[in-house]
């Protein structure tokens, strides 16, 4: 499968002298019962915090920090990690990430994320607030064994609507991307303006959109029920394709979508990847 762990340098004429160029490299190996980190490099802002085993050798928690608390025009950020035979990791963030006004730059995010043959990975950040006039590139892209299993999770705001802030100017690209055994079974993209959140054929006036998206073994349709039964709401959704799940949510709360995404993990956790779902603490904090 494919080796995610050695990238090309980013393209030099996206560099600024005021800009951070931050990359973490990390990598999970099975120790006998344990899920080790094995690998662990960085360039920049960017650091994780120490093992945690919450809950199981088995599985290890990790959480991804940037130190400056925020990201600005022509910043950009590389997390890559590779999970080896039969480990079982589970990446987050200690809070909310911040993309800040462009001022004239573009900023990047770019996640590569490769999990060998019986391993698990829950990729599981807080939310990301997009402040007005940010002009933000994502990238995320998944490479799964063809017995792998990966949950993932997203929670994007536009704009600080709690501080009357709207999101009237900028524009936030997203490219997403899930192989399993080499097949291409999720591909995404797609770009949020001003005028798309406005659309019917976009966030119809919401500026919270959340995903969680489960791929591996295929849920019941008891599943499917209980994950629909959590939300009376006319853009709530949960879809089974085979091996994918879809779970979605617009809105225009973040401690909603936060809470919405929760229950349908505690659910789908146990279903995909025959684990309970605990308490997530670095949620809660």
């Amino acid at each position: 499968m494919p080796d995610c762990t050695e990238r090309l340098p980013l393209p030099p004429h996206h560099a600024h002298p005021a800009a951070w160029q931050a990359r973490l490299t990390l990598g999970f190996t099975r120790d006998s019962d344990t899920t080790r980190l094995t690998r662990r490099e960085h360039s920049g802002p960017l650091r994780v915090q120490k093992p945690l085993y919450p809950e199981h050798p088995s599985v290890c928690h990790a959480i991804v920090v940037h130190p400056p608390g925020g990201v600005v025009g022509g910043d950009e950020l590389s997390v890559t990690a590779h999970l080896k035979q039969d480990t079982h990791a589970l990446l987050t963030s200690p809070g909310a990430a911040k993309w800040y006004r462009a001022n004239g730059r573009v900023s990047r995010q770019r996640i590569d994320l490769a999990v060998d043959g019986g391993a698990s990975l829950e990729w599981l950040p807080q939310e990301t607030i997009f402040f007005n006039d940010a002009h933000v590139e994502l990238d995320h892209h998944v490479a799964l064994a063809a017995d792998a299993s990966y949950i993932g999770c997203e929670i994007l705001c536009l704009g600080r609507r709690a501080s009357g802030e709207s999101f009237g100017q900028g524009r936030v690209a997203q490219r997403t991307s899930v192989r399993r055994g080499g097949r291409l079974l999720w591909w995404e993209q797609g770009a949020l303006t001003p005028g798309t959140l406005a659309s019917p054929l976009g966030l119809q006036g919401h500026t919270v959109s959340a995903m969680l998206l489960a791929v591996g073994k295929p849920v019941t349709a008891d599943t499917v029920a209980a994950l629909r039964a959590l939300a009376d709401h006319p853009c709530w959704g949960v879809t089974q394709m085979k091996h994918v799940l879809c779970v979605r949510w617009l809105g225009h709360d973040s401690e909603a979508a936060r809470e919405l995404m929760l229950a349908a993990w505690r659910i789908v956790r146990p279903a995909v990847l025959g684990r309970a779902a605990i308490d997530l603490r670095s949620w809660r904090t």
